[in-house]
């Protein structure tokens, strides 16, 4: 029998992880530590940490995708290290990329949707402030072209999402983010020609608004608009916010016009990590045609070999969710996209009428006409708590629902928002609705005259 010696080495490949050197004591925050740790200890004690972390799919305050398939994510692994902005190396990815960027130009309706121009990016936010700032160039070259002064833009809003806010600071140019007059929940055709004049570089309309979900009336705008240029001799281009919109109304909303098909509609920007169902970090914005975005904003950037044109506020990302993108495309098709966002609609509507009937709500928006969401007030009489406190009882079980104040004019009415995502379940809504039906029944027994809650959700 042979006798094998046993030499000495590091056992720590096959230690327990809680019995390392590093679970015995806090992770490093301020310094990187000296020393290292075997990959699985790493990992393990990460891990733990993130398990701290609230539960994705119970956020119903995002609009984001918090579901995906399994092909999804092993795409995304496949694609961990490509770099999107380098085409000469992956110009797969690049081709891919372009597919994207027409398949969604013919979803909204652009003319010639294979000849029109448009560009991934991290999200909606950057999509939008792209969009802007094609419109304040434009906008520029004319005035100057005119011989008139162009230091003074301004772009003309409803309630919008903070990137908007980002974009008019960044940028040099004022937001006129119009007041909610009445019982109005976005940006109304009667309130342009209050604030739109010659130094406007366009209107933005939202497909989709941050605190309600409903829809602003894009035809509508566009036609006072028209009547202004026809009164005023102002011409001014809509940008339509359709971060989540974008995504939703193609599908269950087609009699809507709201996109391309109104030809005062010259860019629209979408999110593709929302709605579009791709995993975060995605966005997408698209012109109606060429000259709508300026020459001046292309970048052509010797870049690993290749010169590629170039159009962004970041440079380096990853490729993956560009790629996942497409594979929705191609796996779900127009049928699926349909069957998904209108079983996300039906159980928003479900919610609406399920949560109207419990005493203390009237509904702002319960999810006809718009996204899939619902949106409701606490009724004017004093109930003894505030929606704060609804949703740190409710937060008690996992649930983390945005309430917060109505924005311009309106800040006196605290609203909740629901959002139905893909992977919400008609079912985890029902259990929903009892957890919310259990805290309002302990808040109404247990008054909080001195609430300290505040809102756990901010637009900014």
């Amino acid at each position: 029998m042979p006798i094998h010696p046993v030499k000495h080495h590091d056992h720590s490949v096959i230690e327990d992880v809680y019995s390392t050197a590093s679970s015995e004591r806090s992770l490093p925050k301020y310094r990187m530590p000296d020393g290292r740790t075997e990959p699985h200890a790493a990992y393990a004690l990460v891990h733990d940490e993130l398990l701290l972390d609230g539960n994705a799919r119970q956020n119903l305050a995002t609009f984001c995708t918090t579901w995906v398939d399994d092909e999804v994510k092993q795409l995304m692994t496949e694609s961990v290290d490509k770099n999107m902005i380098d085409k000469d190396e992956y110009p797969q990815t690049a081709e891919i990329e372009n597919r994207c960027v027409h398949i969604i130009a013919d979803l909204w309706h652009a003319q010639k949707s294979w000849e029109t121009i448009g560009c991934s990016t991290t999200g909606s936010s950057e999509a939008a402030m792209l969009g802007g700032l094609a419109l304040k160039w434009k906008w520029r070259a004319r005035r100057e072209a005119e011989g008139k002064d162009a230091s003074k833009p301004n772009i003309v809003t409803g309630p919008v999402q903070i990137c908007w806010k980002k974009f008019a600071r960044y940028f040099d140019v004022e937001i006129r983010e119009v007041p909610l007059k009445g019982d109005a929940l976005g940006l109304q055709p009667q309130d342009l020609r209050e604030h739109c004049d010659e130094n406007t570089i366009g209107v933005v309309a939202t497909l989709g608004v941050t605190f309600t979900g409903i829809y602003e009336p894009v035809e509508a705008l566009a036609h006072e608009l028209d009547a202004m240029e026809r009164d005023l001799g102002l011409d001014i281009p809509i940008h339509v916010d359709a971060a989540s919109g974008g995504f939703i109304a193609p599908f269950i909303q087609r009699d809507l016009v709201w996109d391309f098909q109104i030809e005062r509609v010259r860019s629209i920007n979408a999110s593709g990590h929302k709605y579009g169902l791709a995993p975060l970090g995605v966005g997408w914005v698209i012109w109606a045609s060429r000259q709508d975005l300026p020459e001046e904003l292309i970048f052509y950037v010797d870049y690993l070999g290749g010169n590629m044109p170039t159009f962004a506020l970041n440079f380096s990302r990853p490729g993956g969710e560009i790629i996942a993108q497409y594979y929705n495309f191609l796996r779900l098709g127009r049928e699926g996209y349909t069957a998904i966002q209108q079983a996300c609609s039906d159980t928003a509507q479900w919610l609406g009428a399920e949560l109207a009937k419990i005493g203390p709500f009237e509904m702002v928006y319960d999810g006809h006409g718009g996204l899939p969401a619902v949106a409701y007030k606490l009724t004017e009489e004093d109930h003894g708590y505030t929606l704060y406190d609804l949703s740190e009882r409710v937060r008690m079980r996992g649930w983390q629902i945005a309430s917060y104040p109505l924005p311009n004019d309106r800040e006196d009415t605290v609203v909740q928002r629901i959002l139905i995502r893909h992977g919400v379940s008609r079912d985890l809504v029902s259990l929903l609705v009892e957890d919310m039906k259990r805290g309002i029944e302990h808040l109404s027994k247990n008054p909080v005259p001195n609430s300290t809650a505040k809102p756990g959700f901010h637009h900014g």
